[in-house]
């Protein structure tokens, strides 16, 4: 009996704290229709945010090579390598002339060529280096699930088969042309003239992969690339032609996309989050500066909590709630031209271990989604996103088992990216959380 007047008491003290506490008549479904209900609008429910990060992230069959290396102000080092293993569209010097017409042929040179996808990230008006090297190793997996990951290496060369310094242009129709060593082209060359290579396998022997490396110290974005339509091309022609119309192409392209994947490290070291933890376990927001946050390509997500939301139905014997918002504020000074806000925030439900069990769905099934208000004021407070989450929190509430399911934010692209996020928890003092939700009794 007393466990039960404390409950009513800790609900009447629910309400009684709230700022805005609305009550008034609500009609929700079939079930409702008719009746007169007194619904309550609580916005005092305890939220408590942490930093966590995936263990690993699959990156291959993405279709972007992502390459590039920045000093994030916050975040610290980032770094994408691009593995991948190519193929040729042919393996003969010419379709249609004979092997005595093959011995007239010359090697011109070799290049790899790489198309825009549009997407960067960072400051692209500072120049891109980045090296091709040769692969020493197998683009194989090391796991029987056949892909590779964010932490996933391939063994390599030191030699420098081609080099690049550029100021990207990633939103234009454009392409880059890394000239390759001609001693490398003309090694290949060779081996197809004479007919030691002669398909995809013995290729692959003698050629297992490429690897981009970005290399420059003064580089400050990650650039996209298209996997579909980057290539290596080598350039031959017949001995004394007349013209450069006479010059013939091999192409080398990414044919298999599970074979490409993006090695994306971060070097947290001197940060706020440094000390981030493994896996299982996460960083609360008390201890970093009353903030979460989240960046794609290297596995660092946002959880949430609501470790108080099951003393909500001792509001009333009959109760539900009927629906609830989460607003999320990224932290002032966070972002900028440089480091955009995503559209979008992908939501997760997760348990304990920050093991994801499916997307955050609403009654009817449909998956949600954080969705980002721009319209900034005076002092940025309208700029957040918004996440309907009353199923979720519905469910929680009457739950028989003490276990409790949290909800794990990501951006989109997180396998393909580098976006990043920082977000001010419920004690922030400038861009706290907002929580509404709407308890109805009846």
């Amino acid at each position: 009996m007393g466990k039960f007047l404390l409950m009513l008491f800790f609900a009447f003290t629910i309400f009684s704290c709230g700022t805005d506490t609305d009550a008034g008549e609500f009609v929700v479904g079939s079930d409702y229709l008719a009746l007169n209900n007194k619904v309550v609008m609580v916005d005092t429910v305890t939220v408590e945010m942490s930093t966590i990060n995936f263990d690993s992230l699959v990156t291959s069959s993405q279709s972007r090579i992502l390459v590039g290396n920045y000093d994030d102000p916050i975040f610290g080092k980032i770094k994408s390598n691009s593995y991948f293993q190519i193929s040729g569209s042919s393996y003969s010097l010419s379709n249609s002339g004979s092997d005595t017409e093959a011995v007239n042929f010359v090697f011109d040179s070799i290049s790899m060529i790489l198309k825009y996808d549009n997407y960067y990230y960072g400051d692209t008006t500072q120049v891109q280096k980045f090296d091709i090297h040769r692969l020493t190793q197998k683009v194989k997996p090391n796991v029987d699930d056949k892909s590779f990951y964010n932490n996933s290496t391939l063994t390599y060369s030191d030699e420098v088969l081609g080099t690049i310094s550029y100021k990207p242009r990633p939103t234009e129709k454009d392409s880059i042309n890394i000239r390759m060593s001609d001693a490398f082209g003309q090694d290949i060359f060779q081996k197809i003239k004479k007919r030691e290579i002669t398909g995809f396998d013995n290729f692959t022997e003698y050629l297992k992969g490429l690897v981009l490396v970005p290399s420059g110290t003064n580089s400050s974005s990650a650039i996209g690339f298209n996997v579909s339509t980057s290539k290596v091309r080598l350039y031959y022609s017949k001995y004394q032609a007349d013209n450069d119309d006479d010059s013939l192409i091999l192409d080398f392209t990414i044919a298999d996309i599970s074979k490409q994947f993006n090695s994306v490290s971060l070097d947290k070291t001197g940060t706020i989050i440094q000390n981030l933890p493994i896996s299982t376990q996460r960083l609360s927001s008390s201890q970093t500066n009353k903030q979460g946050f989240i960046q794609s390509g290297t596995g660092v997500a946002c959880r949430i909590d609501f470790p108080n939301i099951k003393q909500l139905k001792y509001i009333s014997a009959n109760g539900a709630i009927v629906d609830a918002q989460l607003f999320l504020k990224p932290v002032n000074n966070s972002y900028s031209d440089k480091y955009p806000l995503s559209d979008s925030l992908k939501v997760y439900v997760g348990d304990n271990l920050n093991r994801i069990s499916s997307p955050l769905l609403n009654a009817a099934g449909n998956s949600v989604y954080g969705i980002l208000n721009k319209k900034s004021d005076e002092f940025n407070e309208n700029i957040g996103y918004t996440i309907p989450l009353g199923n979720f929190l519905q469910k929680e509430m009457l739950k028989a088992s003490d276990s409790r399911s949290a909800l794990i934010l990501t951006l989109p692209g997180i396998s393909k990216s580098v976006d990043r996020l920082v977000l001010g928890d419920q004690k922030h003092s400038q861009n706290k959380i907002q929580i509404k939700v709407y308890y109805i009794s009846y």
